[in-house]
């Protein structure tokens, strides 16, 4: 560390996915506690939303020895129904769950004080709002209690809020408890999302547009307006690219204090020794699935290409890979039959039974089955993205057709009834992945696959591709990842850029092919917390500093 930085003694972190494996922000999280655990030795506390009456919580394991008296003082003179335990994860760090149900009798005088102290409009509220808000409110109680119980004076304390979900916590402790110092981190803006997903140009005309209207135009007042008055009245507002930089800078009228990149722990990530291993089974049932399905025997040369992730078709890329799978059909410079596999989940409903049945066979089969596209039924077949968009492209999966597209729509979780194997156990089997983004604040599917020594294909509006760029290390997809140019207007040269690449990938030698993986692992270890811990450290001394100027001008 840096020996001027001021450090914290405790650190509070309030998340919506804390033990709630929900996205990408679960990852950040979870990966980077075994870091911060090794520096702060159980000072490190995370505080998330108690879902005890809706549904399991696997990841957390209650204790009743921690922090059994504050539990009962918050109890009794705070109205707090928390559980105490560990996350069950790397370093297992302490978790505080709140039940937030309670405060929600409150709920109309919470957001008056809201309004009077910050103007966070919360009058336009649907949704996911108020719920959201009444955690973040009752976070906000649960560090002030614990502060008050635990702490003194002289205890440099850090809040650190995420998304605009937690950031009535932010400012509910700025007002109650001044010496907390607080980070507000924003891993997307609200509006910027929405103008993308709404298929509005972001990027060549985000100089023009402005936050406020926008987010009127697009329904969006309260989020818009509790993620633009925490970012301003926080002592360090953070977020997690210099792409999502520009996007604050525009409709949050606030650049950032501090960037926090998101680091990767490869704790999970098959050794030397058990990889081969690892490959080889998931490169057999992903090739047994695909002739189950398909009716197509492919031998050892096949491709396997990926795409994985949320369902944002347009943001993730979805639609620009199918385009350019079609056209990759029609072009001769490709060496090799590939099979795609798209793995989004989508409103899911049934693993077919018919796939299941000619899965307990070891027979190699010669005939399709019906809908030779999808391994789960969906709850709406007739209206999907993925199976619309490979009807309008005239993809069939015939047997004389190079690229074949298999379609998963659920979570790889082990037990999803035809694969039946982690997402992270399927990863090594494949060749090549490609995440086309449009809107992606950072990206971690890129980043896992080159760690998973699968090379990438990603784009220049995506965090992580920027930050490729600026390595030296960076050398296209001989390097391990290839770095697309995307714009509001280039879709189609984005489509031909991916076709091409594979076609050239599809042309390397066994050797070439294993230094490119070779060369994926090296760069994906330049994204370790070790390295990306240090942006943290920075924005701990920022908001140290900014609270202790506060408080000096409030006296």
């Amino acid at each position: 560390m840096v020996s001027d930085r001021i450090s914290p003694d405790y650190i509070f972190e309030a998340s919506w996915e804390v033990c709630n494996k929900v996205g990408g922000i679960y990852t950040v999280l979870s990966t980077r506690a075994n870091t911060l655990q090794a520096m702060f030795r159980d000072r490190l506390f995370f505080i998330g939303p108690d879902f005890k009456n809706r549904q399991e919580t696997p990841l957390f394991e209650e204790s009743d020895h921690l922090y059994a008296a504050w539990r009962v003082y918050a109890a009794t003179h705070d109205n707090l129904v928390v559980r105490v335990g560990r996350w069950n994860i790397p370093g297992a760090p302490i978790v505080i769950l709140v039940n937030f149900q309670p405060f929600y009798a409150q709920k109309n005088e919470i957001y008056t004080k809201l309004w009077e102290l910050y103007q966070v409009d919360s009058l336009h509220a649907y949704g996911d709002y108020d719920e959201a808000s009444m955690f973040a409110y009752a976070a906000g109680k649960v560090v002030e209690s614990f502060y008050r119980y635990n702490f003194d004076e002289t205890d440099k304390v850090i809040f650190q809020a995420h998304e605009w979900m937690t950031g009535l916590a932010a400012l509910y402790l700025q007002t109650n408890v001044p010496r907390i110092a607080t980070i507000f981190t924003t891993h997307a803006t609200s509006i910027g999302r929405s103008i993308a997903g709404n298929n509005k140009p972001l990027y060549d005309y985000l100089f023009a547009y402005n936050g406020d209207q926008m987010a009127q135009e697009l329904n969006m007042q309260s989020k818009h307006s509790i993620e633009k008055q925490t970012a301003h009245h926080v002592d360090c507002f953070t977020t997690v690219s210099e792409i999502t930089n520009t996007e604050c800078k525009e409709l949050l009228d606030k650049p950032a204090d501090v960037i926090l990149m998101n680091g990767f722990e490869n704790d999970f990530v098959p050794q030397d020794a058990a990889y081969p291993g690892k490959r080889k089974r998931a490169r057999a049932l992903l090739l047994h699935v695909a002739n189950c399905l398909l009716g197509v025997s492919f031998d050892e040369e096949v491709l396997i290409v990926s795409t994985s992730g949320r369902y944002e078709f347009k943001n993730k890329g979805i639609d620009v890979f199918l385009e350019s799978l079609n056209r990759l059909n029609r072009n001769r410079d490709l060496q090799k039959p590939v099979l795609a596999v798209v793995c989004v989940p989508g409103w899911v409903g049934e693993p077919r039974a018919d796939l299941q049945e000619r899965m307990k066979s070891k027979e190699k089969y010669t005939t399709p089955l019906e809908v030779p596209f999808i391994t789960h039924w969906l709850r709406n077949m007739t209206h999907d993205q993925v199976l619309d968009m490979i009807k309008y492209l005239g993809m069939a999966n015939s047997a004389n057709e190079r690229v074949k597209v298999i379609f998963v729509p659920c979570y790889l979780d082990g037990a999803d009834g035809i694969l039946n194997k982690s997402y992270y156990d399927i990863l090594p089997g494949e060749d090549l992945s490609v995440y086309p983004s449009y809107y992606e604040p950072w990206g971690y599917t890129p980043l896992e696959s080159i760690a998973f020594q699968v090379p990438t294909i990603t784009t220049d509006l995506a965090g992580f591709g920027r930050w490729v760029q600026t390595l030296h290390l960076h050398n296209g997809i001989d390097g391990g990842v290839e770095v697309l140019h995307r714009s509001d207007y280039n879709y189609s040269e984005v489509a031909d850029g991916i076709k091409d690449t594979i076609a050239a990938f599809s042309a390397k030698t066994p050797q070439e092919v294993k230094e490119i993986r070779k060369r994926a692992t090296l760069l994906a270890e330049q994204a370790l917390w070790k390295h990306f811990i240090e942006y943290y450290y920075d924005a701990y001394d920022f908001a140290l500093r900014r609270a202790e100027r506060r408080l000096t001008k409030q006296i």
